[in-house]
């Protein structure tokens, strides 16, 4: 790997504008999320924009069987009928900026998240927190930037009370 010290200028700028590119990227899966609430599920409208056709994310982390499937299948596993996201109240997705490493037409990024969920169970409110990271592989396709796989890794995730 070169440094960016040694990289010609139009190197650097490569770089930058494709860096960019793919925090823009991460980030748009968030709003994805968040853009989409009170029983709006249309959630593809911005990952279809994030992830390659093909792409395959693991997100066993969370605990359920979604390993090696597509970004349509946790979609439908977090927005679909039986959903996760069924009986959340509210939601809100931050991606933090990335550590990007590019070699050619791949990349991989790690980024850490946070990620909060209000709920309600028996008559009483809860929230839960998830931090962790999302470790994308990326490869430039023609219409830009795609994640062509997603790692889930969580940190710590617990659930706490409304407070009155």
């Amino acid at each position: 790997m070169t440094t960016l010290t040694t990289q010609s200028v139009e190197e650097r700028l490569r770089y930058l504008l494709d860096r960019a590119e793919i925090q823009d990227l991460v980030t748009r899966y968030g709003l994805g999320q968040d853009l989409h609430q009170d029983g709006d599920n249309a959630v593809l409208e911005q990952w279809d924009q994030v992830f390659a056709p093909d792409a395959t994310v693991d997100y066993s982390a969370a605990g359920a069987s979604l390993a090696g499937i597509g970004h349509r299948e946790l979609a439908d596993a977090m927005r679909g009928p039986n959903g996760s996201m069924n009986g959340l109240r509210r939601w809100q997705h931050f991606e933090g900026v990335s550590t990007v490493d590019i070699q050619g037409d791949t990349a991989t990024a790690r980024t850490p998240h946070i990620h909060t969920h209000q709920g309600e169970t028996e008559g009483r409110g809860w929230n839960l927190i998830q931090t962790g990271f999302f470790v994308d592989h990326l490869e430039r396709r023609p219409e830009g930037w795609r994640i062509a796989h997603r790692l889930l890794e969580i940190t710590w995730m617990d659930t706490f009370p409304v407070a009155s």
